[in-house]
């Protein structure tokens, strides 16, 4: 995604178009699932010295406004991407923690009905599927 469409995504978030802000969207999307020190790591070599604080601040700022999915598979750093309001899902490797996404099943999404809703209105679903990647699957057959 291009500088300008970025820049775009934030406006039509209402959100004002800051340096940091740009360079942690453009990071999210050439970087899925990526964690805090990465997402850190990366910003600085776009867009200069960067403070942790600020980078936090930007990720708040963008999950709040829908722009960023926060994600924490259970014994993991939280984790974020870009791609929001689909209720698709992930697969987890055991072995290095890669993280793939998983679209929810085709038609009627199942997951979205409960057996009993206790009187929520539920609008999203989470489902975390655990395996071994195929690197790690073909490292733990040999």
């Amino acid at each position: 995604m291009s500088g300008a469409e970025v820049e775009e995504q934030l406006r039509e978030s209402g959100l004002r178009v800051t340096r940091q802000r740009v360079a942690v969207l453009t990071v999210l999307h050439d970087h899925p699932h990526t964690d805090t020190d990465t997402v850190i790591r990366q910003v600085r070599e776009v867009a200069g010295d960067v403070s942790h604080q600020a980078v936090y601040d930007v990720l708040r700022a963008l999950t709040e406004a829908g722009l960023v999915r926060r994600i924490q598979p259970t014994g993991s750093v939280a984790r974020y991407e870009v791609r929001v309001g689909d209720n698709h899902h992930h697969v987890v490797c055991r072995s290095c923690a890669a993280i793939a996404d998983v679209d929810c099943a085709v038609g009627e999404a199942p997951c979205l009905t409960p057996s009993d809703t206790h009187g929520y209105l539920i609008d999203q679903a989470e489902v975390t599927y655990w395996g071994l990647c195929p690197e790690c699957a073909a490292a733990a057959a040999s």
